[in-house]
């Protein structure tokens, strides 16, 4: 029993710490882990206990002589000891190696630099000896030529001055004769010419103010009926625009007033100046006569005083002549006094009337202040009064919703009851006959009646057959009349009969949008979607000009924001008048005076609700077409930014023969002729269609925007597009589009050539010659304004020539590029 316990007890303190070290033998074994442990402290204990809570082990134990550690603990100390070693050894390895390299590279440099040191002096010794023979047969021919040159120019001199001297003579003779002959034609020609211009000066200034009164006129008149349309249809703001027609006209009062006021300064300070004048040029008058009198009495005085004899009569004369002098040298310093004083009178003056002025211009300068400010308060004003139509069609939109949550059994039973009264009176009403029918519809659609809804239900079977003659005749390709779609002025004139705008609840406006939809589901006939595209956009500006102001705007508050967001949500708001190339004259088959005529009413929300979908519609044809037409070019883009390899070649060799090079060129150019003719067929269907001229110039303008940014990555992007013969055929093909543009006229192209400004502007950048003498100046802001200054930089560093041979810019304008673009990242 007892060899048993202590066999246990062997066996448990083995399986808790098996490995024991003293603390020499584990400071010798793995002080290589951790050396800066061992360094600085004496005390073993210590270190050991530092090192293994360096390395991270748990669960040791320190005794007084040695450690104790669990099992495995060991092992990973030992492992990390071999690392420590195996670098250590690597370290070693390494350094000797390097020694061993290093000797020997040093001494196969030693060597190689000895022999090409011999070999160079070789070469240089066999350089000089031909360097020197080739400068004494320069210097023989130097001589001979420069002995022959002196004696060639010796002879020319002497002949080229005496032909000099017969020719200036010769020339000189025939100049005095000319200008003896031509001196009095000038004279009269040149009196004839300034009496000819002012004439004409005269009668241009008279014309030009008679034209500027008549067009300033025409203009104020066109404001003034502008005006009075504003304040018709912003009655509730009529106050405020009589405060600011008054203040107006208060202020152009006032600045009447300063006008008068400055005229009557600058006469009374004209008058003053001319008087100060005047009495300046009597006091000089005054002057001179009294210097003219000393001078007569002085000469007097010396008569005088050579024809007296006697002493004492000289004495007197000259007594008399000194009192006159002193005297009119008293006047004289009177006078200079007076003249001083009106100098300076003068110049005050002069300073009031400077004062004056300046105080007048800031007077100016604040009437235009005020006046801009005046403009400023009638758009605020104008953007208030848009505000609150919005706020009260919201409004009133949601009160229709509110309306429209009611049960279904009050509108039956009013539908009802409406229905029982026109029975009893004898007659029905043509506006219950379009209204409520339609309403009893949506309204009713459980079957409660037997004998009172058969009037209803004759009303709504003959509505339901109207909408469907209606579907199914705009289902149809109706063309146009008069350029004008006729499948909208037919939508328009059925729904203006039927009443249908008015109507609380309706269908029709859902299967007219269905039909839409359903005829524009094949994306890729192009012929469909314009001919879509005229009537939906020709619908939706009847719909602007037939529905009130207030209508008009009052979309459904949650989807308001998002349709004024886009283009043509801006576009419905933004009608106030027909625009260009839109012609609504022809409203079921019969010509009317115009867009005026049309009858506006107060539409209600289905008709509101219409609208919105419609004006989504619109977007959507639109970004189809668009989104073919790029489908359809976008191939031949990328063949237009790079020519073929062989017309290149044939453009680098340049041949002399003017078939061979049309016909060169029109190989390079028929990728781009292909887009050519891709727009102008494009152009040709919207023109058939009669799609308005606002949307076509819309699409083209996106179109070209899209080659722009097209052509322009793809230049940035390649090198081997950013070369001079490159360039050229860029700019032929980009010379087609232009010439393309010019046929469409600004009507249908509009600013479409502008969106190529970026293109344009790089390629005219490589197809200059002169790139080294240009500076940066007149890169940025001559040559290339549009182009960022990161782009410049990889143009101008990307670019070859492969046909002239011709250089980029130069290292100065290429090197403060190079610090602009740092500067800018």
């Amino acid at each position: 029993m007892y060899h048993q316990g202590v066999l246990e007890a062997i066996r448990i303190s083995c399986a808790g710490y098996p490995t024991r070290r003293t603390f020499y033998e584990f400071l010798h074994r793995f002080g290589i882990l951790a050396p800066d442990a061992i360094e600085g402290n004496c005390d073993e204990k210590a270190a050991c206990k530092r090192i293994l809570e360096k390395k991270g082990l748990i669960g040791f134990q320190i005794g007084k002589t040695k450690v104790f550690l669990r099992a495995g603990q060991m092992a990973e100390l030992d492992a990390r000891r071999t690392e420590v070693l195996s670098v250590a050894a690597k370290t070693i390895q390494g350094k000797i190696r390097t020694h061993i390299m290093r000797k020997k590279f040093v001494s196969l440099r030693k060597a190689s630099v000895c022999f090409q040191a011999v070999w160079r002096g070789t070469l240089a010794c066999k350089l000089y000896d031909r360097m020197r023979r080739q400068a004494a047969s320069v210097k023989i021919q130097k001589n001979q030529r420069g002995h022959q040159a002196r004696r060639s120019y010796k002879l020319q001199v002497s002949s080229v001055l005496v032909i000099q001297a017969a020719l200036r003579a010769m020339a000189a003779r025939n100049e005095f004769r000319h200008k003896k002959r031509s001196k009095a034609a000038v004279t009269i020609q040149a009196r004839y010419r300034c009496h000819r211009a002012h004439s004409y000066h005269k009668k241009l200034k008279a014309a030009a103010i008679v034209a500027q009164c008549r067009w300033r006129g025409r203009i104020a008149r066109k404001e003034l009926r502008k005006l009075k349309m504003e304040a018709r249809e912003t009655g509730a703001l009529k106050q405020a625009k009589d405060k600011l027609e008054k203040t107006v006209e208060e202020l152009t009062w006032r600045v009447q007033l300063e006008k008068r006021m400055r005229t009557d300064l600058e006469e009374a300070k004209a008058q003053e100046l001319s008087k100060f004048q005047s009495s300046m040029d009597a006091l000089q008058a005054k002057l001179d006569e009294t210097n003219a009198v000393l001078l007569k009495e002085r000469e007097a005085a010396k008569k005088a005083i050579a024809e007296a004899p006697p002493v004492v009569k000289e004495t007197e004369v000259i007594v008399q002549d000194t009192e006159k002098v002193h005297t009119l040298k008293a006047e004289v310093d009177e006078l200079k006094t007076s003249l001083q004083s009106e100098k300076q009178r003068a110049d005050e003056l002069e300073k009031k009337r400077s004062e004056e002025a300046q105080a007048n211009e800031e007077k100016q300068k604040k009437i235009e202040e005020t006046e801009v400010k005046i403009r400023q308060f009638q758009d605020y004003l104008r953007r208030l009064e848009e505000k609150l139509s919005n706020v009260e069609s919201e409004n009133k939109v949601l009160r229709q919703q509110a309306v429209s949550v009611a049960p279904a059994k009050i509108l039956s039973g009013r539908s009802k009851s409406n229905l029982q009264r026109n029975a009893e009176s004898g007659h029905v009403s043509v506006s219950d006959s379009k209204i409520t029918p339609e309403s009893a519809v949506v309204a009713s659609p459980k079957k409660e009646y037997d004998i009172d809804d058969k009037p209803q239900k004759s009303l709504n079977e003959k509505q339901q057959e109207n909408q469907d003659l209606l579907i199914r005749c705009i289902a149809q390709h109706l063309g146009f009349a008069g350029n004008r779609p006729v499948a909208a002025c037919i939508i328009y004139k059925c729904l203006l009969h039927w009443r249908s705008f008015e109507v609380e609840r309706t269908s029709v406006f859902d299967r007219i949008i269905q039909t839409i939809g359903h005829a524009i589901e094949t994306q890729d006939n192009n012929e469909v979607l314009a001919y879509w595209l005229s009537n939906a956009s020709t619908l939706l500006l009847l719909l602007q000009r037939t529905l009130k102001a207030s209508g008009s705007t009052g979309m459904a508050p949650q989807r308001r924001r998002s349709s004024s967001a886009t283009l043509f949500g801006r576009m419905t708001q933004s009608f106030r008048g027909t625009p260009q190339g839109v012609n609504l004259a022809l409203i079921n088959g019969s010509m009317v005076s115009g867009v005026e005529t049309l009858r506006q009413v107060e539409a209600k929300y289905p008709a509101l609700l219409f609208k919105q979908q419609l004006t989504a519609y619109v977007e959507k044809i639109y970004g189809m077409i668009r989104d073919n037409l790029k489908k359809e070019i976008s191939p031949l883009l990328g063949l237009c930014i790079q020519a073929p390899r062989t017309s290149r070649a044939s453009m680098m060799k340049g041949s002399s023969r003017s078939n061979t090079n049309t016909a060169a060129q029109q190989a390079l150019i028929a990728h781009w002729q292909g887009i050519v003719k891709s727009l102008g067929n494009f152009l040709n269907i919207l023109k058939v269609n009669n799609v308005p001229p606002f949307l076509v110039r819309k699409v083209f303008t996106q179109i070209f925007s899209f080659i722009n940014v097209q052509l322009f990555n793809s230049l940035l992007l390649r090198r081997e597009c950013c070369s001079f013969s490159n360039g050229e055929y860029v700019k032929a093909g980009l010379a087609e589009l232009e010439h393309w543009c010019y046929r469409a006229t600004d009507e249908y192209a509009g600013s479409a050539w502008d969106e190529l400004k970026h293109i344009r502007q790089a390629i005219g950048f490589l197809v200059i010659h002169q790139k080294p003498k240009k500076t940066l100046d007149e890169i940025s802001h001559d040559l290339c304004p549009v182009l960022s200054i990161q782009q410049l930089y990889r143009i101008s560093t990307m670019y070859w020539d492969d046909k002239y041979g011709t250089h980029s810019v130069s290292p100065e304008v290429c090197f403060t590029v190079f610090i602009l673009v740092l500067h800018l990242t």
